[in-house]
């Protein structure tokens, strides 16, 4: 067991005895504990397998590869529209970890199988961007050059804020107002 794990859940004020109960399963399950982008993760052969999540109503495990389980039981849920690869199980007691708990090791061992065999979520489909930002792209060459710089999940994330916007001049007032930061090779949510 993880110090830093002990002390995650010990602060934790809304969901500690669910995820000691997740704990005890997932540790069970021979995986290492650890604390990544700040909450506890659970690998195995240095390949993460689940992370567990704490939300306003509920408590997640999410399992970083769970596109590619079967789910046999339904328990997977997405983490949002545009997610891809990471599924989830959401918990709001011990009795529903409890509950669970049979189907989650065979889902563990899943897991740690499309891990240790390499498998991917497929390549993402190809980025079609909304009209504004495409008609800025092919106007303004500074801002294409600093647009086409950034990774393929930056470009992704702010065609997904820009294309959000439901009128034309929201879109490009967005556009506008996040131009400093491309150009300045920046994430969406970078500072």
């Amino acid at each position: 067991m993880n110090p830093k794990v002990d002390a995650y859940i010990g602060r934790s004020k809304k969901w500690p005895e669910e995820m000691a109960a997740l704990r005890s399963i997932l540790l069970k399950a021979g995986l290492t504990e650890d604390i990544k982008w700040g909450k506890p993760c659970f690998s195995h052969d240095e390949h993460n397998i689940v992370i567990i999540q704490e939300m306003n109503d509920f408590m997640a495990l999410m399992f970083f590869k769970g596109a590619l389980l079967s789910d046999p039981e339904g328990l997977l849920r997405e983490q949002g529209p545009n997610s891809r690869s990471a599924l989830r199980m959401e918990f709001t007691t011990v009795a529903q970890v409890k509950q669970v708990a049979g189907a989650l090791r065979k889902y563990l061992k899943e897991a740690v199988d499309v891990a240790t065999a390499g498998l991917e979520v497929g390549p993402a489909p190809a980025l079609v961007l909304v009209g504004e930002l495409q008609d800025r792209i092919d106007r303004d060459a500074e801002f294409r050059a600093g647009f086409e710089s950034l990774t393929p999940g930056r470009r992704r994330e702010y065609n997904l804020h820009f294309s959000d916007a439901k009128q034309a001049a929201t879109r490009v007032a967005r556009i506008d107002k996040y131009t400093e930061k491309i150009l300045a090779g920046k994430g969406f949510r970078d500072q």
